[in-house]
């Protein structure tokens, strides 16, 4: 171009099919944009292996001379077009595309077992929360003080369900729900829920209408049985009832706090007549403890075999006193309170939670492992409400 002539007309030799605007048809594209990974241009390649650096098909030559050059061009290689003249460097020699290949299948596997790495390490970590969750107390507190343990209840019904546990049932706050069977009890209106770390338990006002009741029994008194929940009582003299079963003239059995010989007792008392006399009860005291304002895991057992009842306070045994079979009183569950000579007695003041009937008498190393939440293995309970 420099005499002013124009270049001879030997037609360029048509693009290799696919390679586009021109550019010499490489090997697969490893940069996600369909050009070649190379070293220079914006950036293409983002950590892939780069091809040795392609000189620019464009450029004239250094004298002077016709671009395309007078020569025929070379035939095309597979998978590669030579549109650079023999003078330009790079262009007797044809890229190692087998070694490019090799480099490109040796990174993809480099990055495949990097994820697979990352998901074993996730897997890992979601096994060993799942190892913590289970090795948990079955209680999750140890009977000092009434706060939830910081790690997850071991109920099954939390280690199915992802939702965060409820004490009531769906919609209606004033029904507690039974995490195991199907019994609700309605809270009167000064029995309430209200928190307790991330569960919750009840509190009531000790009065008449701190009370919950059940919508049938929930314990076969003919039967062996065991009740047990976490109190706190805050009331400093008189009869608060933890909870009992009948609403009739009197009734089956009740546990609570009852003054004995003059001062506070826990105690667990089954009905034997049908009338309620003092004659045809059976009494287990717990006496000489500390019972106001003191969280306290408390247990009741009737044995059917051995015709006994027992009573448990933080995992030891307060006493155990033969008994006749006990008198089976019509009406439910009672929380907060207890019926005697057809008056209702004993409304519970402080909090309960952590409630469950269990249909067979523990005996004295599974009650000490309830209350060190190693029992093993675990009962299921019958029905439970308020756990913690």
């Amino acid at each position: 171009m420099t005499d002013g002539t124009n270049p001879p007309s030997s037609p360029q030799p048509e693009p290799a099919p696919g390679s586009g605007y021109g550019f010499p048809p490489g090997p697969p594209a490893q940069n996600g944009y369909g050009y070649p990974a190379g070293g220079g241009g914006h950036g293409y390649g983002y950590g892939y292996p780069q091809s040795e650096q392609q000189p620019n098909p464009y450029q004239q030559e250094a004298d002077g001379g016709q671009w395309p050059p007078a020569t025929q061009p070379q035939p095309a290689q597979p998978g590669f077009t030579r549109l650079a003249g023999p003078d330009i460097p790079g262009a007797s020699q044809q890229p190692d595309w087998e070694a490019m290949a090799e480099r490109s299948d040796a990174e993809r596997r480099r990055k495949k077992l990097w994820m697979l790495g990352g998901t074993v390490t996730v897997l890992a970590l979601l096994a060993g929360g799942g190892t913590f969750f289970l090795l948990g107390g079955e209680d999750g507190a140890d009977g000092t003080n009434a706060q939830p343990s910081t790690s997850a209840s071991p109920e099954p019904e939390d280690s199915k369900s992802p939702t965060a546990y409820t004490a009531t049932v769906a919609g209606d706050d004033t029904l507690l729900r039974d995490s195991y069977g199907s019994t609700g009890i309605r809270l009167g209106a000064d029995l309430k829920v209200g928190p307790l770390g991330k569960r919750f338990q009840v509190v009531g006002r000790g009065n008449g209408n701190s009370w919950g009741q059940s919508a049938e029994p929930v314990v076969d008194v003919t039967k062996s049985f065991t009740i047990t929940a976490r109190a706190y009582s805050s009331a400093t003299k008189g009869s608060r009832i933890v909870m009992s079963q009948g609403d009739g003239e009197s009734f089956s059995f009740e546990l609570g706090v009852n003054e004995v010989n003059g001062k506070q007792a826990w105690i667990f008392r089954v009905q034997t007549g049908d009338k309620g006399a003092a004659a045809t009860t059976r009494t287990v005291a717990a006496e000489g403890l500390t019972i106001l304002k003191t969280p306290t895991l408390l247990m009741a057992t009737y044995d059917a075999e051995k015709k006994a009842i027992a009573l448990y306070v933080d995992g030891k045994k307060a006493g155990e006193t033969p008994v006749p079979p006990i008198w089976q009183a019509p009406g439910p569950l009672q929380l907060g309170r207890s019926k005697h000579h057809n008056i209702w007695t004993g409304p519970w003041q402080g909090a309960l939670h952590n409630i469950k009937v269990y249909d067979s008498a523990f005996t004295q190393e599974q009650a000490v492992g309830y209350k060190e939440g190693k029992l093993s293995p675990a009962p299921k309970p019958a029905h439970a409400w308020l756990l913690t």
